[in-house]
């Protein structure tokens, strides 16, 4: 058997006698007696107390002394006792001196070992203890590091309790005052309802009147252009025929000098005529002039309702066509000053050489409107108006005189 079954043997056999009812020395004798006669091993205390898994430190050390004596015992009882020769006797007592030197000088080379173990043992116990106070050491300054976090954390928590108070209080304060601005802006915002309602019915009211202007004004406008454009074909038709015959009697009399008299009474009857058909200018121009004080009046209605609201687009024709036919003087011009500007395109071509497009460009003055195939210009002029009117009759003028 090896070593280790013969220890679980008598591991076996220690449980069979602790089960019997045996006390501690029997146990303690009997695992010394197994290991000094069946073993060969030497008894000690570590030894003994693994296999018994009994006794104290000084226990079992009392144990070992015990088997030692039984064993001292049975030896002398047994020598004492038989027929022994004295010489053998002798032999006997020295054996048993030197077995027993041997047993000291290995009992004190175990008791050596042993004790080597115990101190080895004990200093492997003291640095234990020594680093287990270290751990302790620092195990206490963390515990003390982490009261004195506890604390800051604390005084953090009550300082975060005083601010979220504050917070609480400054918050009411603000909704206090939020509702109270609420109730005023709602406030206001009723009064601004009931004062745009009020400026609605304003609104409506002068659109109404400005409608009105604007029928009265185009029927006036009609009237007033359908009488000033038959009181010139009236003029017209009466004039153009004696300008005719003038012209022919005054080439007739170069032809003809036989005729002089009688062309001379013609011409003294066609220039009575004249004369009668110069009185109607006369009258036409004077109730022109009259018409001319209404177009005043009405231009100056006409700035009224365009800075009260939008002008028609009948109307802006009409005096455009006016403006450019001649109709309108330097007064006219500077009454209207820059209120049909917006109103008016400029013109396509040239009315001079038909192949220009007409540039309008800003003065410091006022505005010029020029063809830059033909450099014919209007001239700077106080407005868009004057520009395009001047552009175009002066165009026209040019034209009548070389046709003349």
């Amino acid at each position: 058997m090896t070593l280790d079954e013969e220890r679980d043997a008598i591991r076996s056999e220690l449980e069979s006698l602790r089960a019997t009812g045996a006390h501690r020395r029997e146990l303690s004798l009997h695992a010394c007696k197994r290991l000094f006669f069946d073993l060969g091993i030497r008894p000690s205390a570590a030894a003994v107390r693994e296999l018994t898994q009994t006794g104290s430190a000084s226990d079992i050390p009392k144990d070992i002394d015990h088997f030692w004596e039984r064993i001292r015992d049975a030896s002398r009882v047994r020598i004492g006792g038989g027929a022994i020769p004295p010489a053998l006797e002798e032999k006997a007592g020295e054996l048993l001196g030197t077995l027993f030197e041997h047993a000291m000088a290995q009992a004190k080379q175990t008791l050596e070992g042993e004790r080597a173990q115990a101190f080895g043992a004990l200093d492997e116990a003291t640095s234990a203890l020594r680093e287990a106070q270290i751990r302790r050491e620092a195990a206490h300054d963390a515990w003390q590091r982490s009261e004195a976090r506890a604390e800051a954390a604390l005084a953090r928590v009550r300082e975060l309790e005083a601010q979220i108070s504050a917070s609480a209080a400054i918050r009411a304060s603000g909704d206090e005052v939020l509702q109270a601005t609420v109730a005023r802006l709602e406030a206001e915002k009723t009064r601004l309802e009931q004062r745009l309602e009020s400026e609605q019915v304003t609104n409506a009211a002068l659109r109404e009147r400005i409608d009105g202007l604007h029928q009265e004004l185009r029927q006036s406008t009609e009237h007033y252009a359908t009488q000033i454009k038959d009181a010139i074909a009236e003029a017209e038709r009466r004039v153009k025929p004696m300008l005719v015959e003038l012209d022919s009697l005054r080439s007739m009399a170069s032809t003809y000098q036989s005729g002089i008299r009688d062309a001379s009474r013609k011409e003294f009857d066609f220039i009575q005529q004249l004369s009668a058909a110069k009185g109607r200018g006369d009258r036409l121009e004077a109730q022109v002039r009259e018409q001319s004080d209404e177009i005043d009046a009405l231009t100056r209605e006409l700035a009224d309702v365009k800075s009260r609201g939008a002008l028609s687009p009948e109307l802006s024709a009409l005096v455009r066509s006016w403006a450019e036919s001649g109709r309108f003087a330097d007064s006219d011009f500077i009454a209207l000053g820059n209120t049909l500007d917006s109103h008016l395109d400029l013109p396509g071509h040239c009315p001079k050489c038909t192949d220009g497009e007409p540039e309008l460009s800003r003065a410091d003055d006022g505005y010029e409107l020029s063809c830059p195939e033909c450099d014919h210009s209007s001239g700077v002029k106080r407005s868009r108006l004057e520009a395009i009117a001047r552009f175009l009759n002066s165009a026209r003028s040019d034209s009548n005189g070389i046709s003349a």
